[in-house]
């Protein structure tokens, strides 16, 4: 009886929270990062990509970009093990771009009233007013743009640098595709590296 009341209170109080997509979307990600971290899961998958050559690259790159296929695309790329470091990063880069187009047309169309919502609290208005006034607006944009961009190169997940491009900037869907391409491209070169 107080495992139900405790059950219907909790559930009561997600269904009240104002970020139900963003609070459903971090606990995807940690949970999937999670799962994929497990040695074991790890193995199977990067397992898998034996033999499949530049498609195989391909395939990987496109799940570089989502945070809990990350493991299985550097498993991927490590077991498949590329001669040419730089083309493997140029195709890997342009699959993971098309991922990050994706990820960012379902964040535009779903989460935009949430971001909208959130713009309007006084926490970001004020950090919003803050970081103008210090850096200026173009600056301010620039460094969103870089900082998106780091994490996007990252193995991080690009749903995070995406979300911060889709929901905080203006920009156009050309313009994140060139920055997605080059950081895809320069992170998958330097995990290749190493």
């Amino acid at each position: 009886m107080v495992l139900e009341a405790m059950v219907v209170k909790i559930e009561h109080k997600l269904l009240k929270f104002k970020y139900p997509k963003l609070l459903g979307l971090a606990f995807a990600i940690v949970l999937a990062y999670w799962i994929f971290s497990k040695p074991e899961v790890a193995g199977f998958f990067s397992g898998l990509g034996n033999g499949l050559g530049y498609i195989g690259v391909a395939f990987a790159g496109f799940l570089f970009s989502f945070g809990f296929t990350t493991p299985f695309s550097i498993g991927m790329f490590i077991t498949l093990a590329p001669k040419n470091i730089f083309l493997a990063a140029i195709l890997g880069g342009f699959c993971a771009m098309l991922a990050d187009l994706l990820i960012f047309n379902f964040v535009r169309f779903s989460f935009m009233d949430e971001f909208k919502r959130l713009e309007r609290t006084g926490v970001m208005k004020e950090a919003s007013k803050l970081i103008e006034y210090s850096l200026g607006h173009k600056l301010k944009v620039y460094l969103m743009y870089a900082f998106a961009g780091l994490i996007i190169a990252s193995p991080l997940p690009d749903e995070a640098g995406v979300l911060i491009l889709a929901g905080l900037t203006r920009i156009k869907q050309k313009n994140l595709a060139i920055i997605s391409w080059i950081f895809n491209s320069l992170g998958i070169f330097v995990m290749l590296l190493i």
